[in-house]
């Protein structure tokens, strides 16, 4: 793993040596007039906030069923496993990181499929949800592979395209399995989901879900990025990007060229070496982040 990490640092140097760190002018506009905008969205009680979510359906997923996908941080009581512990320590990095930097939307993605980025998202979430005082959202952005109904035991029509698409508001299809905890969820796929990503009403759902609903943090769950242009297409709605690779199978080079096109439209968090096999104490069994 050391071997993985010194080779990503290299090629993320080399680059950086080559384009810079800079952002564009348009971007740093951007987050900063959002950022305004969600500090005084955000200056909501939270006794009123959860007055606010209160109406959002609810669900109450089998913790066998979460077990069986994986998704560890589901168990409410103390825990010591270790899986738990790694997404705890991951929790606090991305919340520190987001604070400090005033960012609210956080996409999670993979150079290509099978590399976890799912269960890591539904972790983080469930991990985000122990604390009460942070309010978060998941929306399920892989629409040609839509997972999370299937994890959670779920069946329905409307899903979060239609939010996105401007013909349902995200009250009438929210899931909260946490009183703090709300997932847009995708039944079926997606036509033409590249396009719809792009189109003028997504920026206004996601505007309107902010104002109404005002989250800590909402994460998306995008599709891998090696295998249609979906990921891409969106990177510009989000403050930053978490890159989630597969040891034994992501590649160097994989991790580079994701890297490099995500840096050019968001902030990079950072790469999380997801299915290691073998890790020391320090590293935890949910993967290595960087």
């Amino acid at each position: 793993m050391d071997k993985i990490q010194a080779a990503i640092a290299k090629a993320r140097a080399a680059r950086e040596e080559i384009t810079g760190n800079a952002k564009t002018s348009q971007r740093q506009s951007y987050i900063a007039s959002r950022r305004r905008a969600l500090n005084k969205e955000h200056d909501v009680a939270m006794a009123d906030r959860a007055a606010i979510w209160q109406p959002l359906a609810t669900f109450a997923p089998p913790a066998k069923q979460m077990a069986k996908h994986r998704v560890v941080t589901f168990e409410t009581g103390p825990q010591s496993d270790q899986g738990v512990m790694a997404f705890d320590k991951l929790r606090t990095k991305v919340l520190q990181e987001m604070r400090i930097n005033g960012w609210r939307r956080l996409a999670i993605t993979s150079p290509s499929a099978d590399c976890g980025k799912t269960t890591v998202s539904m972790n983080l979430a469930f991990s985000l949800a122990k604390q009460p005082e942070i309010f978060t959202v998941v929306a399920e952005m892989d629409m040609r592979r839509p997972s999370m109904a299937s994890i959670f035991g779920l069946s329905g029509e409307t899903g979060f395209s239609t939010v996105l698409g401007g013909q349902a508001a995200f009250s009438d299809i929210a899931k909260r399995p946490r009183p703090n905890l709300a997932f847009g969820l995708n039944y079926t796929r997606t036509r033409n989901p590249a396009e719809l990503l792009q189109s003028s009403t997504v920026g206004r759902a996601l505007a309107d879900i902010e104002e109404q609903f005002a989250p800590d943090l909402t994460i998306f769950d995008m599709p891998p990025m090696l295998s249609s242009d979906d990921t891409m297409a969106f990177m510009g709605q989000v403050d930053c990007v978490l890159l989630i690779a597969a040891a034994e199978s992501t590649s160097i080079g994989e991790i580079d060229v994701c890297e490099r096109d995500l840096a050019s439209q968001t902030n990079v968090m950072g790469v999380l070496l997801n299915k290691c096999r073998y890790l020391d104490k320090e590293s935890g069994s949910a993967g290595a982040y960087y």
